[in-house]
């Protein structure tokens, strides 16, 4: 089958309506446990800042709703960060996720660096995202004056030689490892997302392509990967589905995923666990699977299997 190539026009085209936001707010923040590189359960404050969305149009991407056409006046980014600080308990460790690149001076000016570092540098671990063409001399800088555990966590999606130029995302395999090992050189840690059945693959291909993506990536100076089930929800994702391009991998294949994986001495693997109940159509095992997932990524260790008779059906 010849796969297609969406463009950007078609993209925007699909896209439905943008949330409205504060700029003087994150889009949200909480606190979630993770497992850390030393192997202790440790919170962590999340802040999913406001600001101006991502240049570029991935076509799997719906993190644009909570981001600003324009962008945000300098300031607001520090204002942000002090509004969810203040709500939320203390915390050794920090993600400041901003559905796009932190280091797009567009989304997060670079005059307001200095002060985000002020409000941030007493964290033990601090961890952003970006794409890995704009991971350069700010980074750098960055991660210089912070002074403490720096992290970036970067989208390698899929290994599979058809479908990522296919996501749009403007980024080749070479790109990513590339960005890797220059952040690795520089003692600033990597982690990565992967997704369980990007479209194009039925889901024996999903799961297959998601194992190797792992290899790939902890082959190239990666300490954690999270597997992120692809989603609908941006438009284009419901026309590849009515166009039988993609389908929504079931919770088990993201068990089957993970559970293959480990345990890895080279890092951690997490699967995603927002919203993972729609990933289930059985009342009897889901709560259950959910449960192993979570288990799984505290544990790093597979645990016994769940039974349930839904092995046709998802």
């Amino acid at each position: 089958m010849q796969l297609p190539w969406i463009s950007d026009r078609e993209i925007l085209q699909a896209r439905p309506v943008r949330n409205s936001l504060r700029t003087d707010r994150p889009a949200a923040f909480f606190v979630e446990a993770e497992r850390t590189q030393q192997g202790t359960i440790e919170d962590v404050a999340t802040l999913f800042l406001t600001n101006r969305e991502c240049p570029f149009r991935c076509l799997m991407c719906d993190l644009w709703k909570n981001t600003t056409p324009d962008a945000v006046p300098s300031g607001a980014i520090p204002r942000q960060i002090d509004y969810a600080l203040e709500r939320l308990p203390n915390t050794r460790h920090l993600k400041l996720y901003n559905s796009g690149n932190f280091f797009d001076g567009q989304a997060i000016p670079t005059a307001d660096h200095p002060a985000i570092i002020s409000r941030i540098r007493h964290f033990d671990t601090v961890i952003v995202e970006n794409h890995p063409k704009l991971c350069n001399e700010r980074t750098l800088d960055f991660h210089d004056r912070l002074g403490t555990e720096f992290e970036i966590a970067m989208g390698l999606e899929t290994v599979h030689p058809q479908v990522l130029p296919r996501l749009n995302k403007n980024m080749s395999l070479h790109d990513f490892s590339s960005a890797a090992r220059r952040l690795h050189e520089h003692g600033i840690h990597v982690r990565t997302f992967i997704l369980v059945r990007p479209p194009y693959l039925n889901e024996a291909e999903g799961i297959e392509w998601a194992g190797r993506s792992l290899e790939f990536a902890f082959a190239n100076h990666v300490r954690c990967c999270a597997l992120i089930p692809t989603r609908t929800g941006n438009g284009i994702m419901e026309q590849l589905a009515a166009d039988g391009h993609f389908a929504p991998p079931a919770i088990r294949s993201l068990e089957r995923v993970q559970e293959t994986g480990l345990p890895e001495p080279r890092g951690r693997i997490f699967v995603d666990l927002w919203d993972l109940e729609s990933f289930s159509r059985c009342p009897h095992c889901r709560d259950r699977r959910i449960d192993r997932i979570r288990r799984m990524n505290h544990e790093q260790r597979v645990p016994p299997p769940v039974p349930c008779d839904c092995a046709v059906t998802p």
